[in-house]
């Protein structure tokens, strides 16, 4: 697909791709109806993930649904997946809950704004196939970790304590254990009889989708209750909101409205004061939001493409994803990112094109400005039994456990790192660090792989007898930092009588810095002792590169030739010389 250029070769991503591409193809009435459709199972299925997920964060459920209404609908228009649907995301969660503690819906706002420039910029730098440099068992490793974090944060509202959270998970473990015994029986009631509507209701295989019936459920059983004289906690009774004028408990019933992110209200309840040390603190959880947006969004969009035997252009879904975190705050919206169910789901529907996300954000937005007094009905433990659902579905458990059973120790070892730091710490620490000990493990594994070894006339690489006094070597593969110096060391021990040493590197893809050091270093070194270096069959990359370094050829000393023949002949006529070789 054609794209964008700036007059210098470098071609820009094309913002909505995806949208261009679905009508490429084809786009008619036929198309229209299949993405009506897969828009209006989307939107029913978002409304609660949308509400309990902003919940989770700690921001009152409305602006998990401007999230789904306003990012959604930007995110399908200017992205480069036909198929995903964005929206607030479970994942999120970890990072999202202490940005809202420490610097309140404000700060949480402008940090998302930050997080959809960065995002923007790395669509525009065109890396959106960085993705594929994350290993499996750090991005499992972390989900599963996330998992458990959401669902410990939901065990207040599922069991009806009444408990204050910090950021820390086992002091927050500690703090629910203590208050455990003062658990309330009906809270624990509603949230399993919701627990258990969700578990069992997809092998009914009926149409209404698994997130509706299980919070309509709850939400009867709470009304059941209410006439005996018990009080249940419901999102009418813990939100409240005012509005153009206007107060309410629970929703606003109004469309998401023009806002600035920093006139909302800090941690101490007062707009925030925006200056530099406000941006150098959210800077941080900025970057995370970002790298954690673009890891979940171009998997979603690999998955996708699995599904459906398309292509995606990550880069667009970059810029798409970036654009959408970067206008959603200014109506309210949190941060977003595709949805692996909600994406599925949609597929599963039968979607065609980007269409049907934009569907899906309009039935979010008929729900909130029709039906937002039957949402606020909904209690606050059915929202927390959803979230453990859907904490269990992200935490992938039988995968978890045939890694653990299966992968090579090393895998192993940085999946329950990952694992143990997420849970204990945060996400940011644990890709930190499982991505540099994947990067370690790596490094060691190519050292190994590159080896060093001599060569005689019974090897079928050597053209004929080599002469007495001339040594063959060959290097397979790349010479790096973490290989180079245990590839080139053995070369430096050869046998007294040898004069020329013939180094086949027609095996070697790659030199770094530190292959160059060590091959000067050679070169000095054979020749101090009066030997000569010949490079046989070498790129004409690498040779620039020696060039460049200083490393150049010297009669009798070091030499580039295109083959072992040439090689041959070179080191008989050095050792023809006066005075032999250098």
């Amino acid at each position: 697909m054609p794209r964008a250029s700036d007059g210098f070769g470098y071609r820009l991503p094309l913002p909505g791709s995806a949208l261009v591409a679905a009508w490429r193809q084809g786009y008619g009435l036929a198309e229209l109806r299949r993405d009506l459709l897969a828009g209006l199972t989307i939107g029913i299925v978002a409304v609660p993930l949308s509400m309990a997920l902003a919940i989770a964060t700690g921001v009152p459920p409305q602006h998990g649904l401007y999230t789904a209404i306003v990012a959604g609908a930007i995110i399908a228009l200017t992205g480069g997946s036909r198929f995903n649907v964005s929206g607030p995301t479970a994942a999120f969660v970890v990072i999202l809950f202490p940005i809202v503690a420490n610097h309140g819906i404000g700060g949480l706002l402008i940090a998302t704004l930050m997080a959809g420039l960065i995002l923007v910029a790395l669509g525009l730098a065109r890396l959106g196939s960085l993705i594929q440099f994350v290993p499996y068992p750090v991005v499992l490793g972390f989900t599963a970790g996330i998992a458990v974090v959401i669902a410990l944060l939901q065990l207040p509202d599922f069991l009806g304590l009444e408990v204050e959270l910090g950021e820390g998970t086992l002091g927050n473990a500690a703090t629910i254990a203590r208050a455990v015994p003062g658990l309330d029986p009906a809270e624990l009631g509603i949230g399993l009889i919701t627990l258990a509507t969700l578990i069992l209701w997809p092998r009914l295989r009926l149409a209404i989708p698994a997130p509706l019936a299980g919070l309509a459920v709850g939400t009867l059983a709470a009304l059941a209750v209410t006439p005996l004289g018990v009080e249940v906690d419901t999102i009418a009774a813990r939100f409240s909101w005012s509005l153009q004028g206007e107060s309410g408990s629970g929703i606003p019933p109004f469309a998401p409205s023009l806002m600035l992110p920093w006139q909302l209200p800090g941690p101490d309840g007062m707009p925030l004061v925006v200056d530099f040390a406000l941006i150098r603190e959210l800077l941080g959880p900025a970057l995370a939001i970002a790298m954690l947006g673009a890891i979940e969004s171009l998997l979603c969009a690999v998955v996708a493409d699995g599904l459906t035997r398309t292509r995606h252009d990550p880069n667009a879904e970059l810029l798409g994803q970036g654009l959408g975190n970067l206008i959603a705050p200014f109506f309210g919206g949190i941060t977003a990112t595709a949805a692996l169910a909600r994406t599925a789901t949609n597929i599963r529907s039968g979607a065609f094109s980007p269409v049907a996300a934009v569907v899906h954000a309009l039935v979010v937005l008929l729900a909130v400005v029709v039906l937002a007094g039957v949402l606020a009905l909904v209690p606050m433990a059915a929202l927390a039994a959803l979230l453990f659902i859907i904490a269990w579905n992200m935490s992938e458990a039988r995968h978890f456990v045939h890694t653990l059973k299966s992968a090579p120790g090393s895998d192993v070892a940085i999946l329950v790192i990952c694992f143990a730091l997420t849970v204990v710490f945060d996400m940011v620490l644990a890709v930190a660090v499982g991505m540099a000990l994947a990067a370690a493990l790596f490094i060691r594994r190519m050292a190994e792989v590159t080896q060093t070894r001599r060569l005689d006339e019974e090897d079928r690489d050597v053209p004929g007898e080599l002469p007495h006094g001339v040594a063959l070597y060959a290097i397979d593969g790349p010479l790096f930092f973490g290989a180079a110096e245990k590839a080139i060391s053995s070369l430096r021990v050869v046998d007294p009588e040898i004069r020329v040493v013939l180094l086949d590197m027609r095996d070697v893809p790659s030199l770094d810095a530190t292959a160059i050091v060590s091959l000067q270093a050679l070169a000095e070194e054979l020749r101090s002792r009066r030997i000569g270096l010949i490079f046989v069959d070498m790129a004409a990359r690498q040779v620039s590169k020696l060039g460049r370094a200083g490393l150049r050829r010297e009669a009798g000393c070091l030499a580039v030739v295109r083959d072992l023949p040439r090689g041959r002949r070179l080191a008989e006529r050095w050792l023809a010389a006066a005075d032999g070789a250098c």
